[in-house]
């Protein structure tokens, strides 16, 4: 009888181990320094054409970044050539000046939502492209070069739940 309990939470901790990962990715750049003209693209092929996913953007960043929040412009086109264009703003600091990014020593990954119960419908490559838009108060011309981002990642989960 015990042997058929520790079998049956043997089953369950497994299936609660399991990941719902679909897509993990990531774009390092050059000398931790993003460039304004380098966008990052991803490609991804969902296999679930069903179920809800939510999208992440992943940010590394080193403590030489000197903003508390970072701006990034987003495009994402399915197979058929629908096109939805976002700008979004991530808090990257707590007012104190600490990161709210998780790690040890100098790295910080901050994983940040962009999508929610998205159904990847159509079948085949969607194409995801990311680019920074920050600049400094008062300034008219975008940053050239953002220094202290290591490496941006797409993660794509699925719902835990239909």
């Amino acid at each position: 009888m015990a042997n058929k309990i520790f079998f049956i939470l043997f089953i369950f901790l497994i299936q609660a181990c399991e990941t719902n990962l679909e897509h993990s990715e990531y774009k390092s750049l050059n000398n931790g320094i993003w460039k304004a003209d380098n966008t990052l693209n991803f490609n991804f092929s969902p296999s679930d054409s069903l179920s809800k996913h939510h999208i992440f953007i992943n940010v590394r960043n080193d403590n030489s970044y000197e903003f508390s929040n970072l701006f990034l412009i987003t495009e994402m086109e399915s197979p058929n050539g629908e096109t939805v264009i976002d700008t979004l703003e991530f808090e990257m600091t707590l007012p104190d000046g600490s990161w709210l990014g998780k790690g040890m020593g100098s790295i910080k990954e901050s994983k940040l939502w962009f999508r929610e119960n998205i159904v990847f419908a159509d079948s085949g490559v969607y194409n995801f492209s990311i680019s920074h838009a920050m600049r400094k108060n008062g300034a008219v011309g975008g940053i050239q070069e953002l220094k202290g981002i290591t490496d941006i990642g797409l993660q794509i989960e699925k719902t835990p739940f239909p």
